[in-house]
């Protein structure tokens, strides 16, 4: 081997030798006492089935206007503040849409849609953003820079970016300072096994019941049936991203 390549040999061992060190010290970043992204990582459940396709169904005739009850159990769940500036996160949200011709008011909360073809996904540099095969779209924490090009992709203006440091989190829903975040379907509820989400129980016990959480790939269930049954629309149809939640009402 001559010098020259010697020497370049040399360099790129020594580059990966930082990348190590470097990529080690982010895996071990304390998010608070006792969490760490890679522990959770590595005990997350591995793989989700392809077979199944998380989605929910929303009854707007039945969502009242000026209640909060998913709101507020979505805050709970996730150990969100609940705050409503611009620096905090809402993973879901009431919106109150009025049809200017007829006058016709609607209340419908707004979260991520989990889209089949979702456009966070694609501009994602890094490849944070990414679908499980259950249809759950999530952010990997690991791997976001906070660019935020997702947050500009996303027509439903469902993701937040954590402007703060974080305290007090729950050990099921990491969170970090400087990383994007949004509706994750309750993806640790479903990973050990319960059946629904913190918004659509909390709608179902208010007596509301105006959330239908479940498999929409199921024919058996409740969610599949009531899509076979009754009109429901995906919000901004037009775009054809083939959204998980959808809207009966519309």
């Amino acid at each position: 081997m001559s010098e020259r390549e010697t020497q370049g040999e040399q360099r790129t061992g020594s580059r990966r030798g930082f990348l190590g060190v470097a990529a080690a010290g982010i895996a071990g970043v304390m998010l608070a006492p006792g969490i760490r992204l890679i522990e959770v990582a590595q005990a997350a459940t591995p793989g989700a089935s392809p077979k199944v396709r998380w989605g929910m169904l929303i009854d707007m005739t039945k969502c009242a206007t000026g209640c909060n009850d998913c709101v507020t159990a979505c805050n709970k769940e996730n150990g969100l503040s609940g705050g409503t500036s611009p620096t905090d996160s809402q993973w879901i949200r009431k919106v109150e849409l009025r049809q200017v011709a007829t006058g016709r008011t609607a209340s419908l909360p707004v979260m991520c849609q989990h889209c089949a073809e979702p456009p966070c996904v694609d501009v994602c540099p890094t490849g944070a953003s990414f679908k499980r095969a259950d249809g759950i779209v999530l952010v990997d924490r690991h791997s976001c820079i906070g660019c935020r090009y997702c947050m500009m992709a996303c027509p439903y203006k469902a993701r937040s970016f954590v402007h703060d440091e974080i305290t007090n989190q729950l050990p099921d829903v990491p969170r970090g300072k400087g990383t994007v975040e949004s509706c994750t379907l309750c993806v640790h509820r479903i990973d050990r096994g319960d059946k629904t989400t913190a918004c659509a129980e909390a709608c179902s016990q208010a007596g509301h019941g105006a959330i239908v959480f479940g498999d929409l790939n199921d024919p058996q269930s409740e969610i599949a049936r009531r899509v076979r049954e009754v009109t429901s629309r995906p919000l901004r149809a037009d775009l054809q991203l083939d959204p998980g939640v959808r809207y009966e009402g519309l």
